[in-house]
């Protein structure tokens, strides 16, 4: 009982990592409609400056404010200078211009912090909580994990249900054309899109980075299942990217625990397909029927 509750927690803290890169492709695609494949790029080399402005002496907290801000100014010239050349052309075009950003960011980072991983400190300790002579797998440092994601997913909901700013980002992503008539600055909310998804990515990369290491390819998994859960909860919903991530989380956590480490992705992906067999557009999607 004790190793199930151990797995469980351990998979609850990864889960909500996976959550966070999830919300930032939730983020982007609410905002623009389209699948940024370079998230997991960006995150890295957001937490590599971060990784640096420790290095240099900075606390956590300051290196966390320097990988959000450098996550918010790199999505917004991301949009502005890769995105929008192509913001009328076949959404496809869009997808390439991710990947190649990918793999330019990963390049990139190699040349400038080398390919060697580097550790990376948590916020607070990991040494777990005690509970009647019982080491658990959760520690302070977990929980801020948590309690950073679960505050996220609460912002991101109010956001989009809640305030006129989120009202207009959905309406540039859905009906530009509309949007424009109506006075709504698209240009602006996409560039604002793409700048929030990014920094959302960032704080998710800062929340791994002491279980993952810091390099120019540690984060290749996290995005694939970053991805996964956002798929499974559904891409338009903040809370179904959390739930998401749970899910992935747990069932990474469970069959390396009770079966073997070599087939946690298996799992992830047996969890995917099920999940689009029943629920193609994902756990939390708002379907609709078009009645002829």
């Amino acid at each position: 009982m004790v190793r199930f509750i151990n797995l469980t927690l351990s998979g609850m803290t990864g889960g909500m990592v996976f959550a966070a890169v999830a919300l930032a492709l939730v983020l982007i695609w609410r905002s623009t409609r389209i699948v940024n494949f370079a998230q997991g790029g960006m995150l890295m080399v957001t937490t590599l400056l971060a990784w640096t402005v420790l290095r240099h002496g900075g606390s956590y907290w300051l290196a966390l404010g320097a990988a959000l801000a450098a996550g918010l100014v790199l999505g917004a010239v991301t949009e502005r200078v890769l995105i929008r050349p192509v913001e009328n052309k076949p959404p496809l075009n869009a997808v390439i211009v991710t990947l190649g950003l990918l793999v330019l960011l990963q390049a990139g980072a190699g040349m400038i912090w080398g390919g060697a991983p580097h550790s990376y400190p948590a916020a607070f300790t990991i040494q777990g909580y005690s509970v009647a002579g019982t080491r658990l797998l959760l520690s302070p440092a977990d929980l801020f994990v948590i309690g950073a994601v679960a505050l996220l997913m609460l912002v991101l909901v109010l956001l989009f249900r809640r305030t006129n700013l989120g009202l207009q980002m959905r309406a540039a992503a859905f009906a530009p054309e509309v949007a424009r008539l109506l006075g709504v600055r698209v240009g602006r909310m996409l560039t604002l899109g793409w700048a929030l998804a990014a920094l959302v990515g960032s704080l998710g990369g800062v929340l791994i980075a002491p279980s993952v290491f810091v390099g120019p390819s540690q984060f290749d998994q996290v995005l694939v299942f970053g991805f996964t859960a956002a798929i499974i909860g559904g891409l338009d919903s903040p809370v179904g990217a959390v739930v998401g991530g749970l899910v992935v989380g747990c069932v990474l956590s469970y069959v390396s625990g009770y079966l073997s480490s070599d087939v946690v992705t298996f799992g992830a992906f047996v969890v995917l397909i099920a999940v689009l067999m029943i629920r193609p557009a994902g756990l939390f999607s708002r379907t609709t029927e078009r009645r002829v």
